[in-house]
């Protein structure tokens, strides 16, 4: 590149400087019009404010992972239900109880709890049993099995 070769640098825009008085073209009300929220000093709103209507994000339904679809649910059972039901030394299983329609559905599997008493000898084949129904149906002379 030689001396005679360069160009001349482009006009370089000046800053618009506004509120210096009427002379400028932007005295007065410095370009932000007339009244309202956005004319005030140290006024700015958040780019999601809409002008006091329920915003977008809270009127769409929330989305993403929740922990209750993979809870376990168990079908329960009490003792007072084997009781009338079944005869002594009888053979309790979850397809059994469900044939019978003692219980709707099976769910994550059976629990049997300890509420009333049983005077038959069972044997009782489910996934869960609370610590009351356990000792009551081996004092009746039952028999548990976990599944």
């Amino acid at each position: 590149m030689k001396l005679h070769e360069l160009n001349a640098l482009p006009e370089a825009k000046s800053k618009k400087r506004v509120g210096r008085g009427p002379g400028s073209g932007m005295g007065k009300t410095a370009t932000r019009g007339q009244k309202g929220q956005k004319s005030r000093s140290g006024a700015s709103i958040a780019p999601w404010f809409q002008g006091g209507q329920t915003p977008l994000y809270r009127r769409l339904p929330k989305r993403g992972f929740n922990n209750a679809r993979y809870s376990v649910r168990y079908a329960t059972i009490n003792l007072s239900d084997l009781n009338k039901f079944f005869k002594d030394g009888d053979v309790v299983t979850p397809e059994l109880l469900k044939e019978k329609g003692i219980i709707k559905k099976q769910l994550s599997g059976v629990k049997v709890l300890g509420n009333g008493n049983l005077e038959k000898k069972l044997t009782i084949k489910a996934n869960r049993f609370s610590m009351t129904a356990v000792a009551k149906i081996e004092a009746a002379g039952g028999k548990t099995e976990v599944i």
